[in-house]
């Protein structure tokens, strides 16, 4: 059995969620800090904290306190787990479509 590293397992954890997913594109745009990604959602700084712990305990954003807010930014080459692990999804459904009607 293949075997994982547990960050790929807590970024596909972390990316179950369609406000984290949302979170991570504008990121992809630039840094923001906790209350500029809690705007959009009309979500609370608590509720947004929550989701900003999650995505950093999948090491896919890092904080940093400036002044008083704490500055959200994607972390470099966090999704390389993840698009190996995609990469060799496609692999499968590619057998998968070369085989059917084989039976």
């Amino acid at each position: 059995m293949v075997q994982y590293p547990t960050t790929v397992d807590r970024a596909f954890a972390a990316l179950a969620d369609p406000n984290r997913r949302a979170v991570l594109e504008r990121l992809g745009a630039g840094s923001a800090t906790i209350s500029e990604l809690a705007e959009p959602f009309g979500m609370s700084l608590t509720g947004m904290k929550k989701h900003i712990r999650l995505l950093e305990e999948a090491n896919l954003v890092a904080t940093e306190k400036v002044g008083r807010a704490r500055r959200c930014a994607l972390v470099p080459y966090a999704f390389e787990g993840i698009s190996t692990w995609l990469q060799r999804l496609d692999r499968f459904a590619q057998v998968v479509q070369r085989t059917k009607g084989a039976r």
